[in-house]
């Protein structure tokens, strides 16, 4: 196969085309910095917690609605061994969306935090915080190499452009306007990508259902044909894994920077509310044209392609199903409209991911921990200097592995087992403290490496029940494992962390023992005690006062 010009014409049309936003988004950026009364970091970060509604919803649809989101969908979709019903990130997003919005927004936005580890490190300091933070620079890292590893496969595969200068080309673009004006030109590039998006998935569906070479989706959808019908199922005894891939889908995004990056930057509450419940609409939306292309792909008739035998999944490349089906499926110039919409997705999400690691490092280990003086200038080159070294090392891991979903599970799994339960514990239990903190975050880690995990050939050690091979030959967990580690680690940092406060509070260990100085912090500070007895002088004053006032002129006369 020859190298698509055409098609290398158009991505590059399209790599401007966001370039230039970036850019005009940036200019914007620093005219905002003049009339905000914030510092440069807050609007770098959180664009000045001013963000326009319809940009806030396109940007945190956008977040989400990545090129790993696209591809794993009709990868899940079109595996055999799988089926549209394991195709899971739609549904679970939106209780995603709806349990950040009612719960999770409001105690983020009302302490005016910066970052989601702002809570972590006021409560439990910079050592703890530090080792916490860990998870969740990996997790966008992993982010990072998820996406470029969708549309470096996407690419390699229509435009025949190696796969190499493919996510190379895209990473440096990403990297590029994410310096520019940090969440501004993220979030205006997100509208002009999410766009892109929908109208190029779109347009392919029906040329995609219309091919030749495949049979009716609704009739393959329960029969076999060619491979398993494209729906699947979920036995009895695979009930339990679903259910836990949901609930890691679900809740493990709750864990994420990124999300609470977009929630921090609405101008309200309510406004922050609304941007999510209607994100979760658009996602659902978004969903489909991947699923309906994955089960296209499950009804082909691949021998009559030019593509042959034996099959995509039979080959290895289920990961890359997509583009393959673009490829072999419709006309050329449908092929690269449905690599732009691959492209958009991948930028969309690269850049939330760099932006969310850099605010992470810059806001909660520099500025808090490595140089509390340095200033606004500096901080500015700390969070490009960020934004680079996580580009550089996300870029880095897609040569490891080719995968979309491995690094989408992977990543998410971090989340949800070691930084979910921990930040519900920080927001809704004043019990929690540092020791529960640090038993809940090694309970977590230790169990989860111990659980093993098939994606990344990782053998299991604790074999929970229904621990057997799968229909790959691998050893896999059958049991909601993932779920149950979460709980453990939650109730972990609830119990010792009770108990830590017994033992301090009520003297059965030394106060100079207290690390994490539990019972000192349960003591008014002195600060406290003054204002209470200053408003209390203030009460009486006014008392006072208010007796003098009604009183002591009605009684002169009489005293006269």
């Amino acid at each position: 196969m020859a190298l698509n010009v055409p098609g290398l014409v158009v991505m590059a049309g399209f790599y401007l085309v966001i370039l230039g936003t970036g850019i005009w988004a940036s200019m914007r950026s620093k005219k905002e910095e003049k009339k905000c009364n914030g510092d440069g970091m807050e609007i770098t970060l959180l664009a000045g917690r001013n963000i326009n509604l319809l940009v806030g919803i396109f940007t945190l649809t956008a977040t989400w609605v990545g090129g790993g989101f696209i591809l794993g969908i009709a990868e899940a979709t079109y595996n055999p061994t799988l089926g549209a019903v394991w195709a899971l990130m739609p549904v679970p997003y939106v209780l995603t969306f709806f349990l950040g919005g009612f719960f999770f927004a409001k105690p983020m936005r009302e302490n005016r935090y910066v970052t989601m580890m702002d809570p972590f490190q006021q409560k439990y300091g910079n050592v703890l915080s530090s080792a916490l933070i860990f998870p969740a620079l990996v997790a966008d890292v992993l982010w990072v190499a998820r996406t470029l590893v969708s549309l470096g496969g996407t690419m390699s595969v229509i435009l025949d452009l190696s796969y190499v200068y493919s996510i190379i080309i895209s990473s440096v673009v990403a990297i590029i306007y994410t310096l520019l004006g940090g969440l501004y030109s993220v979030a205006y590039t997100d509208v002009i990508q999410l766009i892109l998006i929908f109208i190029s998935l779109w347009v392919c569906v029906p040329f995609m259902m219309t091919n030749p070479h495949s049979l009716d989706i609704s009739l393959t959808a329960y029969n076999e044909t060619f491979q398993a019908p494209w729906v699947g199922k979920v036995e009895l005894d695979e009930a339990g894994k679903w259910f836990d891939d949901f609930m890691l889908l679900a809740l493990g995004g709750l864990a994420y920077q990124a999300f609470y990056q977009r929630i921090l930057s609405a101008s309200s509450y309510s406004q922050a509310q609304v941007t999510c419940f209607a994100s979760s609409a658009f996602c659902l939306v978004l969903g489909i044209p991947s699923v309906l292309i994955g089960a296209v792909a499950a009804s082909t008739d691949w021998n009559s392609t030019s593509y042959g035998l034996p099959t995509p999944y039979e080959r290895d490349q289920a990961g890359s199903i997509l583009p393959i089906a673009l490829q072999y499926l419709t006309p050329t110039y449908i092929s690269v409209i449905g690599i732009g919409a691959v492209a958009a997705a991948v930028m969309s999400s690269m850049d939330s991911a760099l932006l969310s690691s850099a605010s992470l490092f810059s806001s909660n280990i520099y500025k808090n921990i490595i140089r509390k003086q340095a200033s606004d200038r500096e901080m500015q080159w700390v969070i490009r200097i960020s934004v680079v070294v996580v580009g550089m090392a996300g870029t880095a891991l897609t040569f490891l592995d080719s995968s979309v979903l491995v690094f989408w599970l992977v990543g998410v799994d971090m989340s949800y087992t070691i930084m979910f339960p921990q930040l519900v514990c920080i927001l809704f239990f004043k019990v929690s403290n540092g020791y529960g903190a640090s038993v809940g975050y090694l309970m977590g880690i230790i169990m989860r490496v111990l659980s093993g995990e098939p994606l990344i050939g990782l053998a299991p050690v604790i074999k929970f029940p229904g621990c057997r091979l799968d229909a790959e030959g691998k050893l896999t967990q059958f049991f909601p494992f993932r779920t149950t580690i979460m709980i453990i680690s939650l109730l972990s940092i609830l119990l010792f962390s009770w108990l830590a406060s017994i033992i301090f509070n009520k003297g059965l260990l030394s106060e100079r023992w207290d690390v994490f100085k539990v019972k000192r912090t349960q003591r008014p500070t002195p600060k406290a005690e003054s204002d209470k007895r200053t408003n209390s002088d203030n009460e009486e004053g006014a008392a006072a006062k208010q007796l003098l006032d009604t009183t002591s002129f009605d009684l002169l006369p009489q005293a006269l």
